[in-house]
């Protein structure tokens, strides 16, 4: 039997400031989800390092793990307040509240997520589902109780994709291009959750269907958590995820079972943003 293992909070061997941060994320949601109501948690109170709106939920969050990690040598790269040099060779990389949308209003599909770039390399990473506590860990070289599902192919896959987006009518057709070929579609609206259930086996593949979404917080734990379960990361236009300090940037992210799965996913999803069009016959 293949053993596919999430675990409860944060396990032993994890590296102390992503200990430390992932701690701090967990009381932090669960003070802020308790003591402000829906509309206050979606307020945006400012911008973030990528440009785009900040809800208070996830300054809330974002400054109670920045305060944990005040006693950590170790640079930090969040998605509010962007680069922190702290003259490391030590990256943290990280999500505070993946998925704020759904944390604010309640929906409880939302994560912490990080991972550690040692030397620019991306080593170690731990992802948090803020509302149960359940964790996926893991480290690159160390054997892993992680497996993914090892489907090879498109068709017939379950695939967890971003919303589609009706203005762009190119990101549609890739939407449509993989919808139309697995066997079950799930959007559930936070990217480094999806990836963690890619690592566990529980859905075959994760991806951002040609919309440029992601940013290097989205995806950076998914490049080791993927990868020591069997998995591969990709970018939709082949783009290296690899470390990178500034939040404007932007991927569409693949995440899947295993390479030749991740590579056909791309593929169908880059040659239909290209053409535009999905043929339903």
């Amino acid at each position: 039997m293949t053993v596919r293992q999430s675990g409860q909070g944060v396990p032993a061997e994890t590296h102390p400031a992503l200990a430390a941060a992932a701690a701090a994320a967990l009381e932090a949601y669960t003070v802020a989800t308790a003591e402000h109501d829906r509309a206050s948690l979606a307020a945006v109170v400012a911008d973030g390092a990528d440009g785009t709106p900040t809800m208070r939920i996830d300054v809330l969050v974002e400054d109670a793990i920045l305060a944990a990690l005040s006693r950590h040598p170790v640079n930090v790269l969040t998605e509010e307040s962007g680069w922190v040099d702290r003259g490391s060779a030590l990256t943290l990389v990280m999500d505070p509240v993946d998925g704020s949308a759904n944390a604010a209003a309640g929906v409880p599909l939302s994560a912490f997520s990080a991972a550690v770039a040692e030397d620019g390399v991306f080593t170690e990473a731990l992802t948090v589902w803020l509302d149960t506590g359940r964790s996926w860990w893991a480290r690159s070289g160390v054997p892993s109780p992680l497996r993914t599902s090892g489907r090879r192919t498109l068709d017939g896959a379950a695939v967890s994709l971003l919303r589609p987006h009706p203005a762009n009518p190119r990101a549609t057709a890739a939407w449509w291009a993989v919808a139309r070929r697995a066997v079950r579609v799930r959007i559930l609206s936070t990217s480094c959750l999806e990836a963690a259930l890619v690592a566990q086996g529980a859905t075959d593949a994760f991806a951002d269907a040609a919309t440029d979404t992601h940013r290097l917080v989205d995806i950076a734990a998914a490049v080791v958590l993927a990868d020591v379960a069997g998995g591969a990361v990709r970018d939709v236009f082949g783009r290296a995820v690899e470390l990178d300090t500034d939040l404007t940037k932007r991927w569409s992210g693949v995440v899947a079972a295993t390479a030749d799965l991740a590579d056909e996913l791309a593929g169908v999803l880059h040659d239909a943003h290209d053409t535009g069009s999905v043929s339903f016959t």
